[in-house]
């Protein structure tokens, strides 16, 4: 998600007293963040104001250090990154929030039971769905997608919260969609934001993220079968009300696929960021939109004119999971202009070496958030062979899976399953997750013959 903007070196104020006050903030904003589900305080507002201070804290520090003019170069890089993230993530929503009201997802739940298909049955389809997908969807509207796939099957959140046995199917649902989609993101240019940043930085070709592969289909499917014991084969329950599409139900899945399909190729033909094809998919949406609102056979659905309203659909989408990452990038970048990501990438490859540090970017990924640990790492320009790239690409995309708020495709769901997939329902099962981790890296260093 970087801009492509050229930044000057972050200078190293990290032994200053302001820096080490700067940490504490993020590290209790965090830790509030981690306890959501224990607190009730929605993970967004800690994050926020602590990315305020963060920044007072950088500017006073750079003006003392004589680099005032640097102080907004930095923002305005890390605001361009957020506000790409922002623009696909809400169109991502708002279709997949349109895609619900017109019946698609009801109807999908419809044809799983109808075709009898298990608990157990739903959570393979998902799962292998979100890791097909995620190469060209990315991982993270996939990850919404196959959710929202997850929940309607369930009967709808409240039954879900009504219902343990339900519940734990539907968390252990999510945890398998977050690691596929991030495992099937990790071997494509437009599967993850961390691997379009490899790939715009010219360090890994178009093909070469195919390399990845036999490591990703390893990092989803170890966890994958463990969790899957602990799904019961019994039946989903039956819808009592008759499953309909609405008017125009067809029409809206297409252009979301048009929609997708220009996100990639506006980056790949026209070397434009993914979220212009995004938002102009965004406008042929709300075109459509128009003619629903209007139109005599989408009355006899709605009950009345001009029910259906596009902006309904905006206003739905996950916004404490919007400006979550608001508070995250401009956190974490905050620390970066103070110079610490650049030391702790300095420590990684200067003193551990490549293998042992392209682990442990995978490690601090799931950690801290996969994008900035990655920006810094190519800013850090480390002298790495292609199979070594190759490597921190793969750790970067699927070290995110073993915590839920290392990945936006965890924080994205962590929003659209509110008080169902939560941190610590994921934590219970990160052992799981991390040694599909241990088992991919292994198999990619035998592939390329690495050693530590």
């Amino acid at each position: 998600m970087a801009s492509g903007s050229t930044l000057p070196v972050a200078p190293n104020l990290t032994m200053l007293p302001l820096s080490w006050v700067a940490v504490a903030i993020f590290v209790f904003a965090y830790t509030l963040v981690v306890f959501e589900d224990v607190i009730h305080l929605r993970k967004s507002k800690p994050v926020i104001v602590a990315a305020g201070f963060i920044w007072v804290i950088v500017a006073i520090s750079y003006q003392g250090a004589g680099y005032s003019e640097l102080t907004n170069q930095f923002l305005a890089h890390n605001m361009l990154e957020f506000a790409y993230l922002l623009l696909f993530l809400l169109v991502a929503m708002t279709y997949i929030n349109t895609m619900e009201e017109r019946g698609i997802f009801d109807a999908l739940r419809g044809w799983l039971i109808s075709k009898g298909f298990t608990l157990k049955g739903v959570y393979w389809i998902t799962g292998v769905l979100a890791f097909i997908i995620s190469p060209l969807a990315d991982n993270l509207t996939t990850a919404l997608l196959m959710s929202a796939v997850v929940i309607s099957v369930s009967g709808g959140k409240q039954n879900i919260l009504k219902n343990k046995s339900t519940k734990r199917f539907v968390v252990l649902a999510c945890i398998n969609i977050v690691v596929a989609a991030n495992a099937g993101g990790a071997f494509s240019p437009f599967g993850d934001i961390t691997t379009l940043m490899v790939w715009q930085a010219g360090k890994v070709s178009f093909g070469g993220f195919l390399g990845l592969l036999p490591a990703a289909i390893i990092n989803w499917v170890v966890p994958a079968v463990i969790l899957s014991f602990f799904i019961s084969n019994a039946k989903p329950e039956p819808k009592k009300e008759e499953t309909r599409l609405k008017y125009g139900a067809y029409v809206i899945v297409a252009l979301f696929v048009v929609t997708i399909f220009m996100a990639v190729m506006f980056h790949n033909l026209f070397h434009l960021p993914p979220m212009l094809g995004m938002m102009t998919g965004l406008g042929f949406l709300q075109l459509y939109g128009h003619h629903l609102k209007n139109s005599e056979k989408s009355a006899v659905d709605d009950n009345r004119i001009g029910r259906f309203d596009i902006y309904n659909q905006l206003q739905r989408s996950e916004w404490d999971t919007l400006m979550f990452f608001y508070g995250v990038i401009l956190c974490v970048g905050g620390l970066g202009a103070l110079g610490y990501l650049a030391q702790i990438s300095g420590v990684l490859y200067g003193v551990l070496g490549a293998t042992t540090a392209n682990i442990l970017v995978g490690v601090l990924s799931a950690i801290v958030d996969n994008i900035p640990v990655m920006f810094a790492v190519l800013s850090m320009n480390p002298e790495l062979p292609h199979s070594q790239w190759l490597l921190v690409t793969l750790t970067a995309g699927v070290g995110g899976s073993m915590l839920s708020v290392g990945s936006a495709a965890g924080v994205a769901l962590m929003g659209q399953a509110r008080g169902i997939y939560t941190f610590m329902s994921h934590l219970k099962w990160a052992w799981a997750i991390a040694l599909g981790y241990i088992a991919s890296i292994a198999v990619h260093m035998m592939v390329y013959d690495i050693s530590f």
